[in-house]
């Protein structure tokens, strides 16, 4: 129920383009997003600074592209977005005491720290590279071929990406286990 939470925008985004064009599909998805912020603000009494972040930027490129009647600004967004990210998980290998996906997850799950290096290193070149195809998109393809890709490449590959993750935690903590239980 989370991720369809999370995607929620860009769906409205995408059936919002389909029947009314990318500048109408961008207020609807600042305006969800904003409902999104608000819900969670009521229920939690808190941001989480990454949603804030994500909301701050569809703001910015959102309006940028209303205020400009140019469509290049809400097509940059999700590069910037999934370039911060990737800055933020191969940074933290650098800088912090722990990867930053560990930050993220480490009240939900135990892992040895050689896993979650791996894994925020995953997660940052994905980042890195759902970027990329995206501004590869952007420049070489037209507008109606870029908002399908956007639902459907970059939420698709997503959505692939952590059922890949899953099942390479789910063989992690197999095996952490299989060794815990052998430790005399």
């Amino acid at each position: 129920m989370q991720l369809l939470f999370d995607f929620l925008p860009i769906i409205l985004f995408f059936t919002a383009y389909k029947f009314a064009g990318i500048f109408i599909a961008t207020a609807v998805a600042m305006a969800v997003s904003a409902c999104q912020m608000l819900f969670v603000w009521l229920k939690h009494h808190k941001l989480p600074k990454i949603q804030l972040m994500t909301f701050l930027l569809i703001l910015i490129f959102g309006g940028a592209t209303l205020i400009f009647h140019k469509a290049i600004f809400i097509k940059w967004k999700p590069t910037v977005i999934y370039w911060l990210f990737a800055l933020l998980f191969l940074g933290s290998h650098f800088v912090g005491s722990q990867p930053f996906m560990s930050y993220l997850a480490q009240d939900k799950i135990s892992l040895p720290s050689t896993t979650w290096k791996k894994l925020n290193l995953s997660w940052g070149i994905f980042f890195l590279m759902i970027g990329a195809i995206n501004l590869f998109v952007v420049y070489h393809y037209s507008t109606d071929i870029w908002v399908d890709f956007k639902l459907f490449g970059i939420v698709g590959s997503t959505v692939l990406f952590m059922i890949a993750q899953a099942i390479y935690l789910a063989r992690s903590l197999k095996n952490n286990e299989a060794s815990e239980t052998f430790n005399f």
